[in-house]
């Protein structure tokens, strides 16, 4: 399964998605640099990490290629809750899993509620509560 595809830098904006280090990210910001005499211009960019929100940062010129992660958005419905870890059960496909839970979202998953999750690299996260 392609868990990846490239584009170029110069494609990128703040909200899509690019790989840092082996880390799929949201790119919160981006710099760009006029080009000098006899350079291209570079694209600085900061990016947050889905799976730990840590920052990531990648500089490189306008043309060059960059790795975009694919995310696949789905729904699925809570089966089950113990600790941070929820049951899911998604909605089209009838696969349960295990998935952890954000701090904040903690109080507000019930059995039986829908959700929004992510699947990316081969990593669910949750995205919302309906």
């Amino acid at each position: 399964m392609v868990d990846r595809i490239f584009s170029q830098m110069g494609d990128l904006k703040v909200g899509k998605y690019v790989l840092v280090d082996e880390h799929p990210c949201r790119v919160v910001s981006m710099d760009k640099s006029k080009p000098g005499k006899h350079g291209s211009a570079k694209i600085n960019i900061v990016a947050i990490s889905l799976f730990d929100n840590s920052k990531h940062t990648l500089m490189k010129s306008s043309d060059a290629d960059c790795e975009v992660p694919i995310i696949e958005r789905k729904r699925g419905q809570v089966v089950g809750v113990s600790g941070n870890t929820a049951t899911l059960m998604d909605v089209e496909s009838y696969e349960t899993f295990d998935v952890q839970i954000a701090e904040d979202m903690m109080k507000d998953l019930e059995v039986g509620k829908e959700i929004q999750y992510m699947q990316t690299m081969g990593v669910k996260l949750l995205l919302r509560i309906d």
